[in-house]
């Protein structure tokens, strides 16, 4: 267990201090804005998308060290892949940080399972989930910012 702690540090401090992709695409195809008002995280999230892939992926914002890393391993985790297979990764992030029953799959999550012990801080929960609310927003074009107050199935 304390390796794992280890590592969970090690990943979010790195992460925090290096995020990759936080930039901004120009141009974007899509973006979006999200915002977790419990902890005054802010994150936008900028998509290049060809086909149904997502060819590029930035970021920016600004927020405690698990939102800048969660929003960071995202942008690792997804680039390159379809829609569908960022919805999966939606899905399984969300239930591994909100099912207790959930246990990460991890040849398909890899590094985001770090995240794992996140789930026993129900207000960090928010913070690590943030990006992805922001991303989906940005999918779906939506006109309105993402929000981790939103429940998402």
């Amino acid at each position: 267990m304390s390796n794992l702690r280890e590592l969970y540090q090690q990943l979010i401090l790195d992460h925090n201090k290096n995020p990759r992709n936080f930039r901004a695409l120009d141009p974007a195809d899509r973006y979006a804005e999200g915002h977790n008002p419990l902890c005054g995280d802010r994150v936008q999230i900028y998509l290049q998308i060809e086909g149904n892939r997502i060819a590029e992926i930035g970021f920016q914002g600004s927020g405690c060290a698990i939102s800048k890393a969660s929003a960071s391993l995202m942008t690792e985790a997804v680039q390159g892949k379809t829609l569908g297979e960022t919805e999966a990764y939606f899905k399984d992030f969300q239930a591994m940080l909100t099912d207790p029953t959930s246990e990460p799959d991890l040849n398909h999550i890899g590094k985001l399972s770090v995240f794992a012990s996140v789930r026993d801080y129900p207000t960090r929960v928010k913070c690590a989930t943030l990006s992805w609310h922001a991303l989906r927003a940005a999918i779906e074009n939506a006109h309105t910012p993402a929000t981790t107050e939103r429940d998402d199935p």
